[in-house]
């Protein structure tokens, strides 16, 4: 899958999951400061990355993964 679509619809499940805009979303953007994710909606981005890419993230490394583009690179590893 190429970067920019991978990019593209991670976005989407952000956008959806946080009910922002696309526009709001930045590379470096930290999904709890500056995009405002609270706990729960943290948990709900990590099931929907999953079921949007089929894959299945391990607790710690979704701990890890709290910027967009760390998604990006996590789960660019696994599609």
């Amino acid at each position: 899958m190429e970067r920019s679509e991978l990019e593209s619809r991670i976005k989407k499940v952000i956008c959806q999951v946080l009910d922002i805009s696309e526009d709001m979303i930045a590379m470096d953007n930290h999904f709890v400061f500056d995009l405002g994710a609270e706990s729960t909606q943290s948990v709900e981005l990590v099931a929907a990355f999953e079921a949007e890419f089929d894959i299945e993230m391990d607790d710690d490394s979704a701990l890890a993964v709290d910027t967009v583009g760390g998604a990006v690179e996590y789960i660019g590893k696994y599609v």
